[in-house]
């Protein structure tokens, strides 16, 4: 399968930044699209910001202005630029890829997470 590691998460004052980083490895053939997701109320997850493989960027309003979402499509790697950060963004932030991994005799396509990184803004 395909894994993802995540880093960069940590503490930080109200009006830091932090950047985080996912790394996605295994039998990759390609990537459709990474992107970061936060816990929400509910166990829930909710779209923080996404890149699609041809570049396309949606974020959510939110964090719209503040956050900036890239990719190194070489190393299968997502970054998400954190600034002017608030305490309502302190949660759980998790990776997320879709695409297509290396099967037996062909293709598959995978969705996977990753671990979750703690990201702690102070007041």
């Amino acid at each position: 399968q395909v894994q993802l590691v995540e880093s960069g998460g940590g503490l930080v004052q109200a009006g830091g930044s932090l950047r985080l980083s996912c790394a996605a490895s295994g039998s990759i053939f390609s990537i459709d699209a990474m992107g970061w997701y936060r816990q929400a109320p509910e166990n829930q997850r909710e779209l923080v910001a996404t890149v699609t493989s041809g570049g396309s960027t949606d974020y959510a309003d939110s964090v719209k202005g503040r956050f900036t979402i890239s990719r190194d499509n070489a190393k299968n790697t997502v970054f998400l630029q954190m600034n002017s950060l608030k305490p309502e963004d302190t949660t759980v932030y998790y990776c997320h890829a879709r695409g297509r991994r290396k099967s037996w005799g062909g293709f598959a396509d995978f969705a996977s997470w990753g671990q979750g990184t703690q990201v702690t803004v102070s007041s």
